[in-house]
C-alpha cells in the first residue's frame, strides 16, 4: 500500500499509543471532569435547599445534629419554645393518718349444723341460701323410736312410784309401832332404807323420761344462729348419725368483721388512740385496693405479737347491710387513727424523686421554674401534705416534668391553674378548626420569629398566595 494513501493517514492520525499524549485522549479527560464538576454543583444545591429553603412543619425543632443546650436531659435546644407545663397552687387542708393491712373477712358465727341423735331424716325446711333467724325450722328427724322408749320409761316411773308410795306406808305403820315397843328397831331402820331405795328408782325412772323427752326435742332441729344457710349436705331420707353428719353450715352476715395486720411498728399509735376513747374507722378495699366495700370501725386489738411475722391481728366490725362483705374474701383494710389538719397538701403527680431527693419544680414568676426540695408528710392517695419546702399560696408543676430542668423557662398552659380533676376539654384535645384567627396570627408570628432566616423568606412567599 502507499504511504501517502488517504487512509494510511487518517489511521495513522487517530492511533496514540498507551504512553503518549495526543488531543483524542485529552477532550476525554475534559469531559469526565466537567461532569464531575456538574454533580457536585447540584448536590450541594440540592442540600442547601433541603435545609435552609424547604418549608418545616410547625413547631418544629431544629435538625437532630443541633447542639444541645448545657441543660443535659431537660435543657432542651437551642431556638426551642418555652416548655408548655401544668401547675397547681398549693392549698391547706386535712389529710388522715391511714394504716394499711390486709385482712380475710371473718363471720362472727360460722355454725356446722349436725343432728344430736340419730335416725332417718324425715323432712328439710330450708332452701339453700335462704337468711333464717335463730329459733328457724332446719330438718326433721323420723321421732316414733324415741316417742316409744318415752312411753317405756313413763310406765316405769308410774310402777316405781307406786312401790315407794306403799313403802312410807309401811315405815309409818313401823313408826308407832316402835313407839308401842311392838316392833324391834331393826325392822324400822329396814324399812327406812327400802323407802330411800325406791325414791332413788323412782328418781332414776325421771331422768329417763326427761331423757326420752330431750331426744324428741332434739328430732327437730333449728339454727341456733340467725345468718344465712349454704348448700345442703345430706338429702331428705338418709339416716342420720348422732354428731357426725353434717346438714347444712349457717353463717352470720350481719354484722361480720374483717381480721388484718398491722406491723408491730404501728400499734402504739393504735392503743394510744384507743386510751383515749377515740372510735377508729376502717374502711375495706377490693383487691385492687380501688373500691370501698364497707366501711366500720375497729373493735379491738389482739393481745400478742405474732413473732414470725411481727405483726399483729385487729378484729373490725361491719353491719354489712348490703351484704358487699363475704366470709373469706380477701380485702385490703385501711385503719384511720389519726387527721393532720391544715397541712399544706400537694399533688402527688408533682412530687420527683432524684439526685436533689424528693422535690418539686417550683413555679418563679410566671415563665421560669427553680428545683425546690420538700419533705412529705402523710399521704392520702392523689394528695400528699408537705412538712418542710413549700407554703399556701406556691405554685407547683404537675403536668410537663419530664423535660424540665432547674430554671428552664416554661409556658403555663390554659388549664394549668385548674384543681386535678376539673372537667372541660384540655387544649391539645382542641380540633384544628377550633382556633380563632387572632390566635393562628400569633402562632404564625412566634414560629417566624424562632425559624431559621432561610424557612422566613420561604414562608413569605407562601403566605400571600395562601391569603
Amino acid at each position: 500500500m502507499n504511504e501517502n494513501s488517504p487512509i494510511r493517514t487518517e489511521t495513522a492520525r487517530d492511533y496514540v499509543s498507551p504512553g503518549e499524549t495526543g488531543p483524542a485522549r485529552t477532550r476525554g479527560g475534559r469531559g469526565w471532569l466537567w461532569f464531575l464538576l456538574v454533580l457536585l454543583l447540584a448536590g450541594g444545591g440540592y442540600y442547601g435547599y433541603r435545609h435552609y429553603l424547604a418549608p418545616k412543619a410547625d413547631g418544629a425543632t431544629q435538625t437532630a445534629g443541633g447542639p444541645r443546650s448545657k441543660g443535659g436531659r431537660g435543657g432542651g435546644r437551642h431556638g426551642e419554645p418555652p416548655q408548655a407545663v401544668g401547675i397547681a397552687t398549693i392549698a391547706a387542708g386535712d389529710v388522715p393518718v391511714v394504716l394499711s393491712g390486709l385482712g380475710t373477712v371473718t363471720p362472727l358465727a360460722t355454725v356446722t349444723v349436725r343432728s344430736q341423735i340419730s335416725g332417718y331424716l324425715m323432712e328439710v325446711g330450708f332452701r339453700e341460701g335462704q337468711t333464717v333467724k335463730k329459733g328457724d325450722f332446719l330438718a326433721q328427724i323420723d321421732s316414733r323410736i324415741y316417742e316409744a322408749q318415752l312411753a317405756q320409761y313413763q310406765g316405769q316411773l308410774m310402777r316405781d312410784q307406786a312401790l315407794l308410795q306403799n313403802s312410807r306406808l309401811d315405815l309409818a305403820r313401823f313408826q308407832r309401832l316402835s313407839q308401842q315397843d311392838s316392833i324391834s328397831k331393826q325392822n324400822v331402820d329396814t324399812q327406812a332404807a327400802l323407802v330411800k331405795q325406791n325414791e332413788g328408782t323412782v328418781a332414776a325412772d325421771q331422768a329417763l323420761v326427761d331423757q326420752q323427752k330431750l331426744n324428741i326435742t332434739y328430732t327437730r332441729i333449728v339454727s341456733p344462729v340467725e345468718g344465712r344457710v349454704g348448700l345442703r349436705q345430706v338429702d331428705q331420707g338418709n339416716y342420720i348419725t348422732a354428731a357426725s353428719t353434717a346438714l347444712v353450715v349457717v353463717t352470720q352476715l350481719h354484722p361480720i368483721s374483717v381480721v388484718f395486720t398491722l406491723p408491730e411498728d404501728d400499734v402504739a399509735k393504735v392503743m394510744r388512740r384507743l386510751r383515749a376513747g377515740a372510735k377508729l374507722t376502717v374502711s375495706a378495699y377490693d383487691r385492687g385496693d380501688t373500691t370501698v366495700l364497707a366501711t366500720g370501725t375497729l373493735e379491738t386489738v389482739d393481745n400478742q405479737i405474732d413473732t414470725t411475722t411481727g405483726t399483729v391481728k385487729l378484729r373490725a366490725l361491719f353491719d354489712n347491710a348490703d351484704d358487699a362483705l363475704f366470709p373469706n374474701q380477701f380485702v385490703n383494710a385501711k385503719l384511720v387513727v389519726d387527721t393532720v389538719r391544715n397541712a399544706p397538701i400537694v399533688p402527688t403527680a408533682a412530687i420527683l424523686r432524684g439526685t436533689p431527693g424528693t422535690y418539686v419544680y417550683l413555679m418563679q414568676g410566671d415563665d421560669k421554674v427553680v428545683v425546690r426540695p420538700i419533705a412529705l408528710g402523710e399521704a392520702d392517695g392523689a394528695r400528699t401534705a408537705v412538712t418542710a419546702g413549700l407554703a399556701v399560696g406556691d405554685r407547683v408543676v404537675v403536668d410537663g416534668t419530664d423535660r424540665l430542668r432547674d430554671g428552664a423557662s416554661v409556658r403555663v398552659t390554659e388549664d394549668g391553674t385548674r384543681p386535678p380533676g376539673a372537667a372541660g376539654p384540655k387544649p391539645e384535645d382542641a380540633k384544628p378548626g377550633d382556633a380563632k384567627p387572632e390566635d393562628a396570627k400569633a402562632e404564625a408570628a412566634k414560629a417566624d420569629a424562632l425559624a431559621p432566616e432561610g424557612q422566613k423568606r420561604e414562608r413569605r412567599r407562601q403566605r400571600p398566595a395562601a391569603q
